[in-house]
């Protein structure tokens, strides 16, 4: 769904959150043959089995991913995505596990270059099926400004 917001009508605090998406063995499967991780920690269930987890545990950069495209549910053309900061894989994902995103908006600045814009900071949650955290980080967007500075 498009929804075209300036940064003035952006609410510090707003959030929302998405709908779950549980995690494969086939996710696990093409995450590695698209990144090369065949790291045993991911696809090694007799290594894993004797590890502090007992089992195969997500790439992170899969539950990132995965827990970002889950939120390209709505879009703002006004805004684009100037990256993303302090990443953290807070806990393991396993294959059965729902995650869903929750998003957060923090903050807000002017762009240094940009005058017409300013800076966006949301905070990014991924939770599992039991609402703990398992992935947290800041997603900063560039977006426009409805007044712009003469």
């Amino acid at each position: 769904m498009e929804r075209p917001r300036y940064l003035e009508e952006i609410e510090i605090g707003e959030s929302r959150e998405t709908n779950g998406r549980t995690i494969t063995e086939t996710d696990f499967v093409v995450h590695a043959g698209h990144t090369g991780d065949f790291f045993p920690h991911h696809m090694d269930a007799e290594f894993m089995a004797k590890s502090e987890f007992g089992g195969r545990i997500a790439h992170g950069t899969m539950i990132f991913a995965i827990g970002i495209g889950l939120t390209a549910t709505e879009i703002n053309p006004l805004a684009f995505s100037y990256g993303y900061d302090r990443l953290r894989f807070v806990r393991p994902v396993f294959i059965g596990d729902t995650i869903r995103t929750r998003c957060t908006m923090a903050r807000k600045e002017d762009d240094p270059k940009r005058p017409g814009s300013g800076r966006l900071f949301e905070t990014v949650e991924v939770l599992n099926q039991r609402d703990e955290v398992v992935l947290a980080c800041e997603h900063i967007y560039v977006v426009q400004k409805k007044e712009t500075p003469a």
